[in-house]
């Protein structure tokens, strides 16, 4: 088969021959119909994940099911299925001991999961390999394209609106109207909060008001005199601008951070009412749970969240990850291996 293999650090990528994957025990094969782009995919090719390589990226996995391993009996042939980031762990650890459900913790604190496209092989491709029970069935009339995103770019923002659990008086707002952000800010109005976007791209504010924002400002001052957010996501790496708009979080406010960046930490700082003082908190926030998944999975399916995509074959995957890595792309790439 196909499949788009990074070959170290910081080596450009490359589409090449692969072995086809089979159903292990425990296991399905998926014929990949649509994989999406993460900017983590980046942080992989540039050896954040640790030396990997050689290695099949991609997380956002969407497609059917077309071999069934020994000792399944959850999923069958022609299943439209998905995967996240984690598909199993390694149920021994003494994370695992607590038995909790899979989640993002699990890659972050259980050293034997299995995530896909780090530990065992990615999406971009045109079949790929997974635990059963790291699959969720799709919602029927979900098109796979629209779908993909939601595996990752819908989940992570999902879960860090769950996190917050913002109450139906309270105000939310996005910080970062790109991949994750210009989904967030459907989802909060698909809530039903009022819902404000903080960008500093003028050419954004438009689009932010079409995808339901209500109020679109450029910092955290601007936010501040509008009356300030109860729950800011940050949705961004752009720690700079994230920590200026805590100025604009109301006391007892939840920042909830969803943004990776591995070049320096976030910081809150000790100017004016220390954020103590406001009662505010800092909630680390990423994959929640399966729940979380299915929850967001239905939103697309009803059309409450769509998310902007630009789609590729597999043979211009290198194309696309140098507008992924680049910013130009800027809301979701989509790999299509059957196009």
């Amino acid at each position: 088969m196909k499949a788009v293999v990074m070959t170290g650090a910081n080596k450009p990528w490359e589409v090449q021959e692969v072995p086809t994957p089979t159903a292990e025990p425990g296991e399905v094969l998926v014929k990949v119909h649509a994989s999406g782009m993460c900017f983590t995919d980046v942080w992989a090719t540039t050896g954040y994940g640790g030396d990997i390589y050689p290695q099949t990226p991609g997380h956002e996995v969407v497609g059917e099911v077309v071999e069934v391993g020994a000792g399944v009996h959850t999923r069958q042939v022609g299943d439209r299925v998905g995967t996240t980031w984690v598909q199993a762990s390694c149920g021994r650890c003494d994370y695992c001991r607590e038995n909790r459900p899979l989640t993002g913790q699990t890659a972050m604190n259980c050293p034997g999961a299995r995530t896909t496209g780090f530990s065992t092989q990615g999406g971009h491709a045109e079949y790929i390999a997974i635990t059963a029970g790291g699959t969720v069935l799709l919602p029927d009339g979900l098109a796979y394209e629209d779908a993909a995103p939601m595996m990752c770019a819908g989940y992570t923002t999902w879960s860090g609106l769950r996190d917050a659990s913002p109450q139906p008086h309270e105000k939310v707002a996005v910080i970062g109207i790109g991949g994750l952000g210009h989904v967030a800010i459907q989802l909060a109005k698909a809530s039903g909060f009022e819902t404000i976007a903080i960008t500093h791209s003028p050419d954004k504010h438009e689009l932010a008001t079409q995808l339901g924002a209500d109020h679109v400002v450029a910092n955290g001052e601007e936010l501040r005199d509008l009356g300030g957010a109860d729950v800011l996501l940050v949705t961004t790496n752009a720690f700079d601008a994230a920590e200026e708009a805590m100025t604009g979080l109301r006391h007892s406010g939840r920042l909830v951070l969803s943004g990776l960046d591995f070049t320096r930490p976030f910081s809150i700082s000790s100017e004016g009412v220390p954020f103590h003082m406001m009662r505010q908190q800092v909630i680390g926030s990423t994959h929640g749970g399966q729940h979380y998944l299915s929850e967001v999975l239905d939103l697309a399916a009803k059309g409450k969240v769509k998310p902007i995509t630009e789609t590729f074959p597999l043979d211009r995957a290198t194309d696309a990850y140098d507008r992924l890595s680049s910013g130009k792309m800027r809301f979701r790439g989509v790999l299509l291996p059957h196009a």
